[in-house]
């Protein structure tokens, strides 16, 4: 079976879904709006920087859901998917998506965003397998703590090793797209490596391995 993998953030949205909530939940007034903004905007540069303290940064952002249950924040994910999300939802992604449906490809969402803000939008795309970071659920209400390894980095490759063990398929053949470079240890381990609308540490390094550079964006 071939397998196509797709980043979230900023390569099917045209957009960063984890930042966005960042904005959503002070706006909306979760949390202390000028403290929690400086840092939203402090984690999302060492992102960009590939020097994120991923721990960290999960625990920074699972913060506004402590306390509260998934039911309970469904509405208001609901209203940051209207007002966030699906102004950035690019057709050409769409396409793409159906491109390899069509061509009988297993797909699959892999994103360092944590699993309740990304599920919906993946949701939204037709995919139904993903692997996200998982937030702690205890007697059903998030606890504000991370858990598991977190689907960043190398973590991603570990992420997809287990979940390739676990339903018994591989590699061979498969595609993979992404903006970021914080993603080469997963676009180094496919047959087929795609820079989406990348990143200039990106973009440098997928010209010189020959990989195509492509655009999702209108």
């Amino acid at each position: 079976m071939t397998l196509a993998i797709f980043d979230l953030d900023n390569t099917l949205i045209k957009g960063d879904s984890d930042h966005l909530w960042g904005q959503f939940v002070c706006e909306q007034g979760l949390v202390d709006s000028s403290r929690f903004a400086e840092d939203n905007e402090r984690f999302y540069r060492d992102y960009q920087a590939g020097t994120l303290d991923i721990e960290a940064y999960l625990r920074f952002a699972l913060g506004p859901l402590r306390g509260r249950s998934p039911e309970e924040l469904a509405p208001l994910h609901r209203q940051f998917m209207r007002e966030k999300i699906e102004p950035i939802m690019l057709p050409r992604a769409r396409a793409l998506i159906a491109n390899h449906r069509e061509q009988g490809h297993h797909l699959l969402v892999i994103t360092a965003t944590n699993h309740f803000i990304t599920r919906p939008i993946v949701d939204a795309l037709g995919i139904s397998d993903l692997l996200a970071c998982e937030a702690e659920l205890e007697e059903g209400r998030y606890t504000g703590e991370p858990t598991g390894i977190p689907s960043y980095h190398q973590g991603k490759v570990l992420r997809l090793q287990a979940w390739l063990e676990s339903r018994q398929l591989d590699l061979a053949g498969s595609w993979f797209y992404s903006d970021s470079h914080n993603d080469l240890p997963l676009l180094e381990c496919v047959d087929f490596a795609v820079a989406v609308d990348p990143d200039a540490t990106l973009r440098a390094h997928a010209i010189a391995a020959g990989w195509p550079v492509i655009s999702l964006r209108d």
